[in-house]
């Protein structure tokens, strides 16, 4: 698989507490070098990124994060600032306890409600899956088809665990077909990258592709 190809699936991430502006800066720049398919970061910083590329690359930012468990109008208000503040796609995270609880209604309305507050743009839903039984698995891969949602997402990568083969194959299995996957947290090469392309990952969130291809370069 060609370089460019794999960097084109690549949501270059930076979502560490300590994130200052000069590092966000610097992944919208290698993100628009090497031609990503957004730079996914902080909420805070949505609006200064987006004035800097210019629209030049798209804008993600995450919601409910890390844990998912903030209310519901919370979570929509999080989405139609971050769409107001410029940007174009959105990752939020379940409520996790919902899940144990099998509060399968509430989660549908939930995921619904967020994507009606997007406002048109895209929204990737992270299902936390180190924390969730198979079973739990297939039943959010019907919730999130279901729902309206673009994407379902593995993980946040602060949760213990991070993408695996198996997931992703799961998730291919049981999504719809208008649900896209992404893969997150733990992507460490470009073997894994292409491993979970080939898997149906349409997205990857990961820092350390674009690392990858500059040290190929240097």
């Amino acid at each position: 698989m060609e370089l460019k190809e794999i960097l084109g699936k690549c949501d270059h991430t930076l979502l560490a507490q300590g994130a200052t502006w000069e590092e966000i800066k610097a992944i919208c720049d290698d993100g628009m070098k090497y031609q990503c398919a957004s730079v996914c970061i902080p909420a805070s910083y949505v609006k200064q990124a987006a004035d800097y590329v210019e629209g030049k690359l798209p804008i993600c930012t995450v919601i409910g994060f890390p844990n998912g468990y903030d209310t519901t109008m919370a979570k929509c208000f999080m989405a139609s600032d971050a769409v107001r503040n410029g940007a174009s796609e959105v990752d939020m995270v379940i409520n996790i306890g919902w899940v144990k609880d099998r509060k399968w209604d509430q989660l549908l309305q939930e995921i619904s409600f967020v994507k009606a507050a997007c406002a048109g743009k895209l929204l990737k839903v992270i299902i936390e899956c180190c924390l969730l039984t198979d079973e739990e698995k297939i039943q959010m891969c019907g919730i999130v088809t279901a729902s309206g949602a673009d994407y379902i997402k593995t993980s946040t990568g602060f949760g213990g665990g991070g993408a695996t083969r198996e997931d992703v194959a799961l998730f291919a299995k049981h999504v719809g077909p208008h649900v896209k996957i992404k893969a997150a947290g733990g992507i460490a090469d470009l073997k894994d990258a292409e491993d979970f392309i080939n898997l149906g990952a349409s997205r990857l969130g990961t820092s350390r592709i674009v690392k990858a291809v500059k040290a190929l370069e240097g």
